[in-house]
């Protein structure tokens, strides 16, 4: 960035250039905010800024970014000291100008075809970060343990930085142009301007009045009681939409433009351009659709025709230079300790720092030797008895040392070598996967510091923790007072080396889990030997050590090879390095030391902190050991590095990348060069060949290369292949990458404890192409990828844990993460806080990309840099992110040397516990392997296949209940046609005998009704009817009234008058908006005459309440029945026919549709007989009722069955359960009922509400043996996971097993099955999800993938008969096919009541016949519900064998998604068992979008968690894209008194603008 004044950085003052420059640093490792920053930089320039005053210097800062642009390019000399902040152009780690200006013309292209995403909707109070969060920003001062991708400045250059800020932003305003939004969650939440959010709201509030132009809000069904127990109790009506008019001719009054896109709503503009973005061509086009009949055959993506392939030879192994047999080499290290110690004891061996950088004790070869004795003594001396030593050799025991103390940890560890015992160091205590590392090891002791025990967490009793997953272990202090001296006569053994261990170091592997990979003590030999030759160590030399000293590089050079050489070691902790990033550099200068160990992270630090210190000289190094280097993008770190510190005296040939590994330990080392000599090659690669594993040197797109530099050649006595990573060994070709195997003795022998994976690794014989073993020398697998350029340079381009495979291509996780921070991001995220792996979805690994943002940074920014990053990648790398999440600023796992946890990271993703800020899903481009399309096949239609199958004597679908003319019924009912007649004649019969018990919620009895009290109550009515309403017969009365008997009176009275009864839930008194014009619909749509309800009620119709919702002025008739006069009834009706009307039910289905049927006289006699039957129902006989008696079976059962039979019905309202969950089960237990009734919302309150309270339920004396049968009413699939854990959980009051069980009925005939008391159980059956998608039944066995639990839905009632329909062909299908359930019973309801007489809907639905096989011509009524008939081994009631009837689901609420029927309940059930904090969720379709909605019971943080893990869930499972996760709160998903949930509501509501959600992710 040119600096102001156009001088550049030159003209100012060296001072402020020195302050300019502290600041920076101080940003940049989070120490002062980016306002901070701002401040004192502008108070520090402003005297050198002449023209400019008075404008706020943010506003001046942003036009000189604009305007030198130009200037910045062509000065980079100007700003050496001080690197400008215009594209984030500080982290040198990364430095690649050429991958930058990749990244920006990759992004200018996609430019032009500029698209728009739909930004995420959020609400504004969910992700406010504490104060605390905001003041402490996370630790950037490293990436990924091994510095991962760090190394690279990802500055976008100043051209890009112009580019982007130009007017043409590339997300398009229209999003937030659009966005009134109705619900609180205001689109503010993008990016405040400063001193503007103000207006803006005020804007904002007055455009959202404007626009609410929306239907009132149907689905706000929370009563104004903040419980979040969802209210069960409302059954909504669409806007206006009546059975008997087509589904789509009105949609409701939301769809008034074109293309059914509420005008008003911002939710429908973003799915607008999600469709629109979704539009555009996939990269890999599908092939031309086939007609798939059996299995969904996942694509498997083809190779590319042009994809590069390797033409080289096989390659040869490559050899390394002899390992020089040198006269004085010791035996073993232990010998060489010995000999320092005992000839040479005052010659420095290791000095520690303070955290200031300044050296603080300096450890001798003499006291290393004396203390490191002292403990091998007490190890095996002191530790138990003499009998019972606690140590024996070759035990392994774990040393714990903090990373600042090298001291006492080089003690400790030799210490252990002279005690033989195998030593394992390991990181802080308490990870869980070092506990998998101690139990495998088998280790029982730790040795530690004092400080280090004292910090450990202890109990209450003072003993230390136990922490999870590890084993018990045994602590011992190694500080000097605790240990014994050893008596003069007590000497170590010292053996020559050979293959027995000496030591293991911990590796994590991809998945997380830690390894010990175990080193013998001739290999840890050998391997010193091999870096002294190699390194040319010499007696005496000073090397500087900024690496961790307990494993890798670190304990190689700096604990082993340095006792090795009577080295002298400066141990530079990390924590110096945090507050101090120039120490290293100091103590090189200070004790002119000749060696150097460093990663990139160091370089870069030290360029970081740089000042201009004439007086730092690096010319003693000879070497600068990058122990990186087998990380690509550190080239750019140690060419950034020399560029800086060759004037102070760094040699270029003095610097040394290597690449290292746990197992194969140091695989190859650039040596120290000679002055003068020309510096090593570099290669330019092509990242596209990169990715299909071939080296091609980057010619044509310059855009995606990689540069490598070279790691030196193999290790003196080694020799080096290149295999190919996956199966077995073979040798590449000379041009292809492979993963790099070392053999020679200094490797590792195994991983300690673990065979299998051993032998793969550690005893690797290669083979040629015609798969022969070549040699018979065992390899060690490296874990890098790379291969032997010209001259046997060893090239490392990446690592097997960082490689992610995705449709046979490869990437570097690295070389991801270099794109990423390429894109302007200083303003988003933390640098060197960027996570990069693959998670394995629907048959193929999926890119992951994690960042942590910075708390300033606004919801535009975060977005803007997102939608980049994804196009940086897909364009350089060829390959699409599957998701991008932010998470807040430190809350991504650490390692614990600051790096990230990636494989925690990954499990935390995987779990939902990540907790991301901001996420982007996009698996609409990176999924390409969806099964194809399924295409319906025009031509022979099944019918005409199934004539076939039938006279090939398949047997056709149908079943039957028993025959109800051959029954005998004693009883004098069956001389009644009329339920009027019946009540009558038990008024006279026995009039004492009670009926019905309605309870409260304390379980009394509150109101009883015997047949004499019932009848007269019934005729009063009638009479007021006559006298009040002037009805006549056949007018229609809606039953306006709260569940209980007066509702019955009610309804009998209706028919004594002769007119019909249509009952209708009251509306909820908090909930008037909602559920009062459900009511009102009703009115009319029934063209009822009159109104009976009470008094309160009839205040509240007409109350102002009302008058918001409704129009109250035109009511038909109010009558209230509460003090109704003693009036005899003239006469009572009698209806001349049976098939005159008897009552009307109405009803909202779960898809919105309002539908009344007609039930006539004779059709309530043949359903109450059939129940009587079915139930064994009689007058000595008690059942209890706790369902809602508005439609339905529920309303037969609570006002027909008993005035019927006789039988005695305790009725408890449904929501007297809501305050107390027990009344249901203890009236049951009370009463010693056999037979009860109940609905799903019941039994789901029950089993949530009394889960935890089994014991209470006992102490209460509650027992449900006397239970026979508990019957859930239903008009839908069993819900076999919720009646099966009722049942499980109510076992210990005794209910049995069989008594749950559930009914099904539908809207043209109210109860078809029924369980009863005879006959068997009801029977489950495991069905194929896939086949059923296809509309076809295959049964599976339990347990089988993909596989659904069906139960058959109770008995067929007398009566009844059932057949299964192809719903296109309407010709009858076989056994256990899947078809449309049709049905043939003399309770069928006689048709639609509705305004239009639509007949032809009439006649298809209640009278319709098959178009072929049935010679009778029955007819039948088509239920709409699609299910199979199966023919069991068990035997009916009548002998024969039992035909069981599986409900699948209503074929009107079934998806229509990619040519296949789902069934949204299947997707649902998927779902909700991913989180659990998903309480509920409802999914529904959109112009062919799948939305899923969720309600989110947990905090509020965990939102966006949720994305992720329905997308995957929804993907593997279903083989289906979700395109819209919308998150809300509890209670929003709407559902009915049946506990159906409203989906169609959810719908109209969600594109209406009106559920106020957490969350919507737009998948891309």
């Amino acid at each position: 960035m040119a600096e102001p004044a156009g001088g550049g950085a030159c003209s100012l003052p060296r001072e402020i250039r020195e302050q300019l420059a502290e600041l920076e640093l101080e940003l940049s490792e989070g120490d002062i905010t980016q306002k901070g920053y701002e401040k004192k930089r502008a108070k520090l320039l402003a005297p050198y800024i002449p023209q400019t005053h008075g404008i706020d210097p943010a506003l001046q800062k942003e036009g000189r970014n604009q305007t030198s642009a130009p200037a910045a390019t062509s000065a980079p000399s100007s700003s050496k000291y001080h690197r400008g902040r215009s594209g984030g152009a500080r982290d040198e780690r990364y430095r690649s100008d050429i991958h930058t200006e990749a990244v920006q013309a990759a992004l200018a292209k996609h430019k032009e075809q500029k698209m728009a995403l739909p930004m995420p909707t959020k609400r504004r109070s969910t992700f406010v970060q504490s104060p605390a969060d905001a003041c402490t920003p996370p630790d950037t001062s490293s990436a990924s343990e091994d510095e991962g991708s760090l190394r690279r400045q990802a500055a976008l250059s100043a051209a890009l930085h112009q580019s982007l800020q130009n007017a043409e932003s590339w997300i398009n305003r229209s999003i937030q142009g659009s966005s009134t939004s109705s619900s609180a969650s205001s689109t503010l939440s993008h990016g405040e301007g400063k001193g503007t959010s103000g207006t803006l709201a005020d804007v904002f509030a007055n455009t959202r009045i404007e626009n609410f132009s929306v239907p009132p809000d149907v689905t706000a069904t929370t009563s104004s009681s903040s419980s979040s127990a969802r209210p069960a109790t409302i059954d909504l009506p669409p806007s206006g939409i009546v059975k008997g008019m087509h589904k789509g001719s009105n949609r409701s009054s939301l769809m008034d433009t074109a293309d059914g896109v509420p005008v008003s709503s911002r939710v429908s503009t973003k799915i607008q351009q999600l469709l629109n973005t979704l539009k555009r061509p996939k990269r890999p086009p599908l092939k031309e659709f086939f007609v798939d009949d059996f299995e969904e055959i996942v694509e498997v993506p083809q190779p590319d025709p042009n994809q590069p392939k390797p033409e080289g030879r096989q390659m040869t192994p490559v050899k390394g230079e002899p390992l020089g047999v040198v006269c004085n080499w010791p035996p073993a290290l232990e010998a060489a300790l010995q000999r320092w110690g005992t000839t040479q004891a005052k010659c420095p061996c290791l000095t520690a720092l303070d955290v200031t950088g300044k050296p603080v004790y300096t450890l001798t070869y003499g006291k290393l030797w004396s203390r490191s004795l002292k403990l091998a003594y007490t190890l095996l001396n002191k530790l138990g008895t003499k009998n019972e030593p606690v140590l024996k050799p070759g035990d392994r025991v774990a040393l714990v040392y903090p990373n600042n103390d090298p001291v006492m940890f080089m003690v400790a560890f030799y210490g252990c070598l002279l005690a033989e015992v195998i030593p394992v160091p390991i990181e802080d205590a308490g990870g869980q996967q070092i506990g998998f590392l101690l139990g495998s090891c088998g280790i029982a002791l730790a040795l530690t510091t004092e400080v280090c025990l004292k910090g450990l967490p202890k109990t209450q009793n003072g003993e230390i923790v136990q922490f999870k997953g590890w084993p018990r272990l045994k602590w011992v202090v190694t500080d000097s007072k605790y240990l014994s001296k050893s008596p003069k006569d007590w000497q170590p053994n010292i053996s020559a080396a050979g293959t027995e261990p000496a030591y293991i170091e911990y590796k994590t592997s991809k998945e997380g889990s830690v390894m010990g990979v175990t080193v013998s003590r001739i290999a840890m030999l050998s391997h010193c030997q091999a870096l002294s030759q190699a390194c040319n160590y010499s007696e005496g030399e000073t090397i500087v050590n900024v690496l961790d000293f307990k494993k890798d590089a670190g304990l190689w050079h700096a604990i082993l090879t340095n006792v090795m050489n009577k080295l002298h070691t400066l141990s530079v902790p990390y924590s110096v390095m945090k507050t101090c990033p120039l120490s290293w550099v100091q103590r090189v200068h200070t004790h002119k030391a000749k060696v150097a160990l460093v990663k990139c992270r160091d370089l870069h630090w030290a360029m970081m902190a740089h000042r201009d210190q004439r007086d730092i000289s690096l010319s003693s190094l000879r070497m600068l050991i990058v122990t990186d280097g087998a990380n690509p993008w550190s080239v750019s770190s140690c060419d950034a590095f020399l560029s800086l510190f060759q004037s102070h005296g760094l040699k270029p040939e003095a610097i040394c990348p290597c690449a290292t590994s746990p197992e194969a330990m140091t695989v190859a080392i650039r040596r120290p060069g000679v002055p003068g000599a020309p510096l090593p090659g570099r290669a330019i690669l092509s990242m596209n060949g990169l990715s299909y594993s071939v080296i091609r040197v980057n010619t044509e797109d310059k855009n995606s290369a990689l540069t490598v530099q070279d790691v030196g050649h193999v290790m003196p006595g080694g020799m080096m292949c290149i295999v190919k990573p996956d199966g077995s060994p073979q040798l590449c070709k000379t041009d292809e990458i492979g993963e790099i195997c070392v053999s020679s003795r200094t490797g590792g022998m195994m991983y300690y404890g673990l065979a299998g994976v051993t032998k793969n690794t550690f005893e690797v014989i290669p083979v040629n192409s015609s798969g022969s073993p070549v040699g018979d020398v065992p390899f060690v697998r490296s874990g890098l990828m790379g291969f032997v350029g010209p001259g046997s340079l060893v090239f490392v381009v990446g690592k097997m844990d960082g490689l992610l495979t995705v449709s046979g291509r490869r990437h570097n996780a690295d070389d991801i993460v270099a794109t990423g921070l390429a894109v302007e991001s200083i303003k988003t995220v933390y640098r060197g806080r960027i996570a990069v792996f693959s998670v394995s979805v629907f048959y193929d690994d999926r890119i992951v990309v994690v960042a942590e943002q910075r708390p300033d940074a606004s919801e535009e920014d975060s977005f803007q840099w997102m939608s980049r990053v994804l196009q940086a990648i897909d364009s350089i790398h060829q390959v699409g992110v599957y998701c991008l999440a932010l998470v807040p600023a430190n809350t991504l796992p650490k390692t614990p040397l600051g790096g990230i946890h990636i494989s925690q990271t990954k499990q935390h993703f995987l779990e939902g516990s990540l907790h991301p800020c901001n996420i982007l899903m996009c698996p609409h481009t990176c999924v390409t392997n969806l099964p194809k399309p399924r295409q319906k096949q025009p031509g022979v239609g099944p019918a005409s296949v199934m004539v076939g199958n039938l006279v090939a004597g398949k047997r056709i679908a149908q079943a039957a209940g028993r025959d109800l003319g051959q029954i005998e019924d004693n009883d004098l009912v069956r001389k009644h046609q009329f339920l009027a007649e019946v009540l009558q004649w038990r008024a006279q019969a026995t009039p004492e005998h009670t009926l019905s018990l309605l309870l409260n919620a304390k379980g009394t009895t509150v109101c009883t009704a015997t047949c004499l009290q019932l009848h007269k109550r019934a005729e009063r009515i009638a009479s007021v009817l006559y006298d009040k309403g002037h009805l006549n017969a056949g007018d229609n009365v809606v039953l306006l009234y709260p569940p209980g008997i007066e509702l019955i009176a009610a309804f009998y009275g209706c028919l004594y008058a002769g007119c019909i009864p249509v009952t209708v839930r009251p509306p909820h008194t908090q909930n008037l908006t909602a559920t009062l014009p459900t009511v009102r619909m009703i009115v009319d749509v029934s063209k009822a005459a009159c109104i009976l309800t009470t008094q309160t009620l009839m205040r509240l119709l007409k109350s102002k309440e009302a008058a918001a919702a409704v129009d109250v002025k035109t009511w038909p008739t109010v009558i209230d029945t509460d003090d109704l006069p003693r009036k005899r009834l003239p006469q009572i009706y009698k209806p001349p026919t049976p098939e005159m009307l008897a009552y009307l039910d109405f009803s909202v289905s779960t898809t919105g549709m309002l539908t009344g049927v007609k039930m006539s006289h004779s059709a309530v006699n043949a359903l109450c007989r059939a129940i009587k039957l079915q139930c064994e129902l009689y007058s000595s006989r008690q059942i209890a009722i706790c369902l809602d008696p508005y439609c339905g079976l529920g309303f037969v059962l609570w006002c027909l069955c008993s005035v019927y039979s006789g039988h005695q019905s305790i009725l408890i309202p449904p929501m007297e359960l809501e305050s107390n969950f027990f009344l249901w089960l203890s009236t049951v237990s009370q009463y010693r009922i056999r037979d009860t009734f109940c609905s799903y919302s019941v039994m789901e309150l029950c089993t949530k509400g009394l889960g935890n309270q089994v014991e209470v339920l006992k102490a209460r004396g509650i027992n449900l043996s006397c239970v026979r049968t508990c019957v859930v009413v239903a008009e839908e699939r069993p819900r076999i996971s919720l009646t099966q854990s009722f049942s499980k959980l109510f076992k210990d009051i005794g209910l049995s097993s069989r008594a749950v069980s559930t009914t099904f009925g539908s809207r043209v005939n109210v109860a078809i099955c029924l369980q009863g008391t005879s006959g068997p159980d009801p029977t489950i059956v495991y069905v194929d999800l896939k086949s059923l998608r296809h509309d076809r039944v295959r049964l599976v066995e339990r347990g089988a993938p993909q596989s659904l639990l069906l139960s058959e839905s109770g008995k067929i009632l007398p009566g009844v008969k059932v057949i299964i329909v192809n719903p296109e062909t309407k010709g009858p299908v076989g056994d256990s096919h899947l078809g449309e359930i049709w049905v043939n019973s003399p309770h069928t309801a006689s048709g639609y009541y509705t305004i239009y007489d639509n007949e032809s809907l009439q006649a298809d639905h209640f009278n319709t016949r098959l178009s072929f096989g049935d010679p009778a011509q029955t007819l039948w009524a088509r239920t709409g519900y699609l299910g199979f008939v199966r023919r069991t081994e068990l035997t009916a009631a009548s002998g024969d064998r039992h035909d069981a009837l599986y409900v699948v689901g209503a074929l009107d609420e079934t998806l229509e998604l990619r040519g296949l029927r789902y069934h949204p309940i299947d997707i649902e059930t998927s779902v909700s068992r991913t989180h659990r904090s998903i309480a509920e969720c409802a999914v529904f379709t959109w112009t062919n979008l799948l939305v899923v909605v969720v309600e989110l019971c947990g905090c509020e943080q965990e939102a966006l968690d949720l994305v992720p893990l329905v997308t995957n869930v929804v993907l593997e499972e279903h083989y289906l894209i979700v395109g819209v996760v919308v998150v809300v709160d509890p209670g929003v998903i709407p559902i009915n008194s049946r506990g159906e949930k409203q989906r169609m509501h959810l719908r109209d509501s969600f594109l209406a603008d009106q559920l106020d959600p957490i969350y919507v992710a737009y998948n891309m």
